[in-house]
């Protein structure tokens, strides 16, 4: 917990963040995850206030979809990536942004 609390601290100090600091409403933005960079180190669960990300086996469509050389990436990292099933609550905050160590995240406007 102390690990994720210390990631949540750094991100909000990040000079860079994007988003609107969590002043957005539900469902303005949306996280778009880049599949050939995530390594599924999940940082954006840790960070996120709002549940938006998980982090789980990449779906076969989604791996199919990679190029030879991301696929090769994915595979080394045991095939795990995140996904936003709870986009619809995302507010903007882009901690998740500056969370990820891999710059893996955008965010985008609904």
């Amino acid at each position: 917990m102390k690990d994720a609390a210390a990631k949540v601290k750094r991100a909000a100090a990040h000079p860079d963040r994007p988003g609107e600091k969590c002043q957005a409403p539900a469902a303005s933005w949306r996280p778009v995850v880049d599949r050939a960079r995530c390594e599924g180190k999940r940082d954006c669960v840790d960070v996120c206030p709002h549940k938006v990300f998980e982090v789980r086996t990449i779906d076969e469509a989604d791996f199919a979809a990679l190029s030879f050389f991301a696929r090769l990436k994915v595979r080394a990292h045991g095939k795990q990536t995140a996904y936003t099933p709870n986009a619809d609550q995302c507010r903007a905050c882009g901690l998740c942004v500056v969370a990820c160590p891999e710059r893996a995240i955008t965010l985008v406007r609904s």
